[in-house]
């Protein structure tokens, strides 16, 4: 994914965090950003990138190259590959590469999903040497000055074969995100959905009780994403309960004692 000057993504700072980042990019130092799935990391990666655009590259036509991490993710995937093109083999830089040339900032989103000998090769380009080494072209690429890189993952999906080794961990400086507090939830569901506030409101508290429920065995609580999904389905005429329903008690769990918890607190606030 790549942002534009004309792209201006919405983002609601919660913290600290954009100060962090920008300080952090200042340095060139490589930013880790940890927290629950739909809480707002790629819109503020996609924020973050945009404003430094603007404040240092005005006019550049991309400064943000996002890459979705999966299982199946090769080295080859991010660094690039030869390809034949008609009677000749052409090498093809992968995004990675690409971002390291122009200077863009390389977002890898949920980097534990990737495969681990794909995750080293990121490891030269987050200390003093900011290199990438080519290995099938027998070229090392020096990073771009305004080249940073960025990973996140969501810590709630650890496990023994999916979680960041430290010595990944501890070439990055990390920012922690969590889920808004209420009134900023709730501004931010009316923006994205078009809510009045105070319907934006009923469903940020709806959030907050939904996570509530994690104690009694739900798995994840509902993300900022899904309550502006069941906001927009308001605004397009749906009941409320409807709306909360499909957005958040069904695609939040399987199991039927779940979802029946969470439609009673759909039903207590939305009566």
């Amino acid at each position: 994914m790549n942002t534009t000057p004309h792209d201006t993504p919405y983002y609601l700072p919660i913290g600290d965090e954009a100060d962090i980042f920008r300080a952090a990019y200042e340095c060139r130092l490589p930013v880790l950003l940890k927290g629950p799935t739909g809480c707002g990391k790629t819109r503020f990666v996609e924020y973050m990138a945009h404003s430094l655009m603007k404040e240092e590259k005005d006019g550049a036509p991309e400064n943000l190259i996002t890459v979705a991490c999966h299982e199946d993710l090769t080295g080859s995937d991010l660094v690039g590959r030869y390809l034949i093109k008609g009677d000749e083999t052409v090498w093809v830089d992968g995004p990675l590469t690409q971002a390291v040339r122009i200077g863009a900032v390389c977002y890898l989103d949920e980097i534990v999903e990737a495969r681990k000998d794909t995750i080293v090769l990121i490891h030269p380009l987050t200390d003093h040497r900011r290199i990438l080494p080519i290995d099938k072209k027998g070229e090392i690429l020096d990073a771009h000055h305004d080249f940073l890189l960025v990973i996140s993952y969501n810590p709630g999906y650890q496990s023994i074969l999916k979680d960041l080794k430290h010595s990944t961990r501890q070439r990055f400086v990390t920012i922690e995100f969590t889920y808004p507090p209420r009134d900023k939830e709730a501004e931010i569901i009316a923006h994205e959905s078009g809510l009045a506030f105070e319907t934006a409101l009923d469903l940020a508290k709806l959030g907050e009780k939904v996570r509530h429920l994690k104690a009694s065995g739900l798995e994840e609580g509902v993300s900022t994403r899904l309550l502006i999904y069941a906001g927009q389905l308001i605004r397009r005429g749906v009941p409320a309960r409807r709306a909360c329903s499909v957005s958040v008690s069904r695609s939040l769990t399987d199991d039927l004692d779940s979802q029946r918890a969470i439609d009673e607190v759909i039903n207590a606030i939305f009566p």
